[in-house]
């Protein structure tokens, strides 16, 4: 026993170990493992805040539609808690006639002074059709009682003027509960007629809430035939502005009693009291329109609330989340986090009965040999059987090793659930401003560099590099995912041209493994990587219903593993080895790079040629978007269509220049000369400076991305150059970059979750109120729970792909067979 189990004899001759610093303590629990604990109750958290929000102030994403929000930098409004489409004419109008297809009667009825007055003009500015519309209607100006009617919409808008409450309003909305065609929303806003001669008196606020009284009984039984009435309180005025006008004797102070007065009146009626509205026009107040007229700005705000309150729930816009209704599950969905809840409750059982054991005296060992995540699972389970007391204990313990880390992805599941397939967090349309975007980048980079080391390795694009390039390249891109920064097209294509890089390194690194190896054990390693590419992308689209091409970066990655082990694994398999022996592979080696070049061109020039091959069951499932269309699929596989070729190109011509001594990397010198290396390096920053002149010229999206398909390569090259010709610079590297490029996959694939929201159209919001710190806050749990996810990913790896090349191809046949009801269902066979 005392040779197999760990064993602490008491040696009374040892010195007794230095005892720690509370700094040095402090130090040691800065660790992952410890930041997980923190993300974890930050999140519990989190759950028990919302859950208290929601109990209180209920989850209808309308309410805070029409509550409150407030202004960004750009003068754009951001409702409280919710995402909000920008609407255009034709998504407008796309949305009438949808809900006229079912039947559905698109009257909207406007009453009360001027300001609604003006509400109802822009309302049918917005909808009015541009000359391009079949419709001939036209708009020339609004009458005091106004209709405006479209018969290919089945819409029809009505301006009714009314100043005070009196019997003619009354009998108004008497006459609207009558008739068979109920307006869909109503929204009403007004004083008293005297309002404008001031001096508002207790008494004038008393009769003005005993006036609106009377309107309570007639909206409430107009919202029990589900007519939605809206209370537009009065907006500020810019007393400055208006000393010259009719207003003149008008003072916010008084419009805030009225105010007051019509929200005591509504409270416990079922009419909705507009307070965005307001908050829009004081926000705006000092644009207003001679003081008292709201901006076209504030009114086309307005507008797009209305807009969004009655469309959202029909049109399925992914930034548009206010008044939709949560996306129904599905029966794969309920299967799934069942068998992840399966798992969680078989880890608890085991835990619990651990437990007991261990108050009953029950000892347990742990083994002192832990097996690698990459070692056979056999060898693995055979090494802890030998050193553990007994055959049921060493069970028990293969057992909780396989279950536990399923048990963690089912929690970590039901938080990407929780987060994006539900209204329990709130959301946020995203932001973008020179600084949002910059100030970030430049926080980062400074980090990176602040955290450089000293490397093991002086090789050219080793293992500390790739990990620090992947790591930089994926912290920017998310920085530009989270600031919507894709509409600055230098910085868009720049993204653009980090992605390739990405690739472009995949590209050399397999193909260095290949020829560096020979191809021995390719088929398993293959298998490898595939898992860790697809596990987690997989688990995702069966529990938050999402096909596999929603996340378009691990099929690119996919794929083109595939091309590049297939095109390297036909004979004749060259290698480091092969080519000394044989000098004609270097022949071979060019022709399936030319083969490789010939095929993807060929799929180019035709897309029809494309979609027949892409479109083939029973594949066709992993290159659709949800509503079965390609052509995101397209649109990414053509971006990069050479850049992974690109990639094994200059991964062959590095390893024959390394063979001929063009080069030495196996110090820590420079790799050239000095005069050689100075034209070389200006050469590099030449092409890095090249392509960032290019995003700059050139004129439109299109054309830059087609032109970046055939000159990705010159830039990437040149910034291999830069970073690796100096030994100082290809010796040292930054940890903070490298710990992040570990799990770069995992961050790409999570950020679409839980850190953006609705699938990435905008930002999850866990600390309403407090952008800065909830974008901290949610970047903090979203890099624990990616770094969680990866190492799960790590931890069974062993169990889906062993070593031995048999087991691996029976369990790859048995998720064959798991798919096949899958496929059946999504339409595959």
């Amino acid at each position: 026993m005392s040779e197999v189990l760990e064993m602490h004899p008491l040696n009374c001759d040892a010195s007794p170990a230095p005892r720690q610093s509370k700094a040095e303590h402090l130090i040691q629990q800065l660790n992952a493992t410890n930041a997980k604990k923190v993300a974890l109750l930050m999140v519990l958290g989190f759950v028990a805040y919302h859950g208290i929000l929601n109990w209180q102030y209920g989850s209808d994403s309308c309410q805070w539609l029409l509550s409150k929000g407030r202004f960004k930098g750009d003068n754009e409004w951001q409702p409280y808690g919710c995402m909000m489409h920008k609407y255009t004419q034709t998504d407008t109008r796309r949305c009438l006639r949808y809900l006229a297809f079912w039947g559905n009667r698109n009257y909207f009825v406007f009453v009360g002074d001027e300001s609604i007055r003006a509400l109802y003009q822009s309302f049918i500015n917005h909808l009015h059709p541009s000359d391009d519309d079949n419709v001939s209607t036209t708009l020339l100006g609004v009458p005091k009682n106004g209709d405006f009617e479209e018969r290919q919409l089945n819409m029809h808008a009505r301006y009714i003027y009314a100043n005070q409450v009196d019997p003619t309003l009354l009998d108004t909305l008497n006459k609207l509960d009558d008739v068979k065609e109920l307006p869909v929303i109503l929204i009403l806003g007004f004083t008293y007629r005297n309002f404008l001669a001031g001096n508002v008196t207790d008494e004038l606020v008393k009769q003005f809430t005993n006036n609106l009284t009377r309107l309570v009984v007639p909206f409430d039984e107009l919202v029990a035939h589900k007519t939605k009435v809206l209370w537009k309180l009065q907006d500020h005025i810019n007393e400055e502005k208006v000393e010259e006008s009719a207003w003149k004797a008008v003072l916010n102070d008084d419009i805030n009693r009225l105010n007051a007065a019509a929200l005591s009146v509504f409270r416990y009626s079922d009419v909705i009291v507009w307070k965005s509205a307001w908050q829009i026009a004081y926000g705006l107040v000092d644009s207003a329109m001679e003081g008292f007229r709201l901006s076209d700005l504030g009114l086309r705000h307005e507008v797009q609330i209305l807009i969004n309150m009655y469309c959202n729930d029909y049109m399925n816009y992914n930034d548009g989340t206010c008044c939709a209704s949560a996306e129904p599950y599905t029966n794969l969905q309920i299967v799934s986090f069942a068998i992840l809840g399966v798992c969680l409750t078989l880890v608890a059982v085991m835990l619990l009965r651990r437990w007991c054991l261990h108050l009953r005296g029950h000892t347990f060992y742990t083994p002192l040999v832990q097996p690698s995540s990459y070692q056979n699972l056999h060898t693995a389970n055979a090494t802890a059987s030998g050193i553990l007391t007994n055959g049921s204990t060493s069970f028990a313990f293969s057992i909780m090793d396989f279950f536990t880390p399923l048990a963690m992805l089912g929690l970590i599941m039901s938080y990407f659930y929780l987060c994006d397939r539900t209204n329990f967090f709130m959301k946020e349309n995203k932001y973008y401003s020179e600084f949002s975007f910059w100030i970030p980048v430049g926080y980062v980079f400074a980090l990176g560099i602040f955290f450089t080391e000293e490397s093991r390795f002086t090789k050219v694009l080793n293992r500390d590099q790739t990990d620090e390039l992947k790591g930089w390249i994926m912290l920017v891109v998310l920085i530009y995912y989270m600031t919507g920064a894709h509409r600055v097209l230098p910085i868009h294509m720049h993204i653009k041209l980090l992605i390739s890089s990405y690739l472009f390194i995949t590209g050399y690194t397999h193909f260095s493994y290949m020829w560096q190896t020979g191809g021995n054990s390719a088929f398993v390693r293959f298998f490898q990587v595939m898992f860790r590419l697809n596990f987690v992308t997989v688990i995702l689209c069966f529990c938050m219903n999402r096909p596999y091409q929603f996340y378009y970066f691990v099929p690119l990655l996919s794929f083109w593993l595939c091309i590049i082990y297939f095109v390297l694994s036909l004979p004749p398999r060259i290698s480091a080895q092969s080519v000394d022996s044989h000098p004609l592979h270097y022949l071979y080696l060019v022709a399936k790079f030319i083969g490789c070049f010939s095929v993807i061109t060929i799929l180019f020039m035709s897309e029809v040629f494309f979609e027949r091959i892409f479109l083939t069951r029973p594949w066709k499932a992993l290159f659709v978007s949800t509503d079965d269309d390609i052509h995101e699929w397209w649109y990414q596989w053509k971006l990069d269509r050479y850049t992974v070729t690109f990639g094994m190109i200059f991964a062959a011509c590095f390893h024959t220049a390394q063979k001929y001594s063009i080069f030495d990397d196996n110090n820590h010198g420079n790799l050239f000369a000095r005069r050689t290396s100075i034209t070389v390096t200006l050469l590099a920053l030449l092409s890095v400076c090249l392509y960032t002149t290019f995003s700059f010229l050139c004129r439109n999206e299109q054309e830059c991305e087609e032109i970046h398909s055939y000159i990705v390569f010159i830039p990437i090259v040149g910034y291999i150059v830069l970073r690796n010709i100096s030994g100082i610079l290809r010796t040292r590297y930054s940890a903070f970059f490298a710990w992040f490029g570990r799990i770069s996959l995992e961050l790409f694939i999570c950020q679409y979750h839980i850190w953006l929201a609705a699938d990435r159209h905008g930002v999850l919001v866990l600390l309403p109120g407090f952008p800065t710190l909830n974008m901290i806050i949610t970047s903090f749990i979203f890099v624990c729970a990616s770094h969680e996810v990866h190492r799960i990913t790590q931890t069974l790896l062993p169990y889906a792909v062993p070593n031995d090349w048999k087991l691996v191809m029976r369990n790859f046949v048995i998720f064959l067979i798991i798919l096949i009801p899958v496929g059946r269902a999504d339409g595959m066979f």
